[in-house]
């Protein structure tokens, strides 16, 4: 799998990571950099085991039973995903985070991961039914969301609301163009 088409998987995953952190910056208002390294930590550390996981499973259940409709179920899991995102653009304005308990600390932060990088996990499942090497894919897709929720935590205050639901439904349009392409490779 080529560098640009596991850039394009990480990025589109990172949209969640990236509008959970605009949110966020623009519920707090302004992040510590403690605040700011927290959550980019825990959403990368995330990004990056939820692939495994999702790979690990994909391994042990699709061995060889599905390798004529591997490119059917990565194409599935990836429209899923996408268009899970492209739902979440549309739906009505979620509260914002203020006068609320700080969602850079504890249990709030655990869940704000696992929710982040759950489309991870079906990412690598989808990787495993097409007998991708996991590591470096995951390596990638941790380090680009811990850059881009850094990079939602500064822009927060200046994108607003409307930017960060934009970046989902971008995402959500990627994933369901790698689905397509995965798909075309292999009819």
């Amino acid at each position: 799998m080529s560098f640009l088409l596991i850039f394009a998987i990480a990025f589109s995953l990172a949209m969640d990571a990236f509008a959970v952190s605009v949110g966020i910056s623009i519920g707090l208002v302004r992040l510590s950099k403690g605040q700011t390294l927290r959550l980019a930590v825990f959403f990368g550390f995330f990004q990056f085991m939820m692939p495994l996981l999702g790979w690990q499973a994909g391994r042990s259940i699709l061995i060889k039973q599905f390798e004529s409709y591997d490119h059917w179920l990565a194409f599935g899991l990836l429209l899923l995903i996408g268009g899970r995102m492209i739902y979440e653009f549309f739906k009505p304005e979620k509260s914002s985070y203020k006068n609320q308990a700080d969602p850079t600390k504890g249990f709030l932060l655990f869940i704000l991961s696992v929710a982040t990088s759950i489309d991870a996990l079906a990412v690598g499942l989808s990787l495993a039914a097409l007998h991708v090497p996991i590591l470096y894919p995951a390596g990638i897709i941790g380090g680009i969301a811990f850059l881009m929720t850094v990079l939602g935590t500064k822009l927060g205050p200046l994108l607003g609301r409307i930017a960060g639901k934009s970046a989902e439904l971008l995402g959500g349009l990627i994933l369901i163009l790698i689905g397509l392409k995965v798909l075309a490779d292999h009819l």
